[in-house]
């Protein structure tokens, strides 16, 4: 004979599923801390500076 199941929990326990996954892809989207995206934007300047400073003719 099959298993029992509540169809109301299963429904539910679906939705936590699937609200846990959103979060979880949400983590990943925005989940820099302000830190790490001014020293994102640091390194960013730095290489910058540094692919300006090694050009043979400044741009004008």
């Amino acid at each position: 004979m099959g298993e029992i199941v509540n169809l109301r929990q299963a429904r539910k326990q679906k939705a936590r599923a699937a609200k846990e996954k959103d979060a979880e892809a949400n983590r990943i989207k925005f989940g820099r801390t302000k830190a790490d995206k001014d020293h994102g934007q640091a390194a960013k300047d730095f290489a910058a500076r540094r692919l300006d400073q090694s050009k043979l003719t400044p741009d004008e």
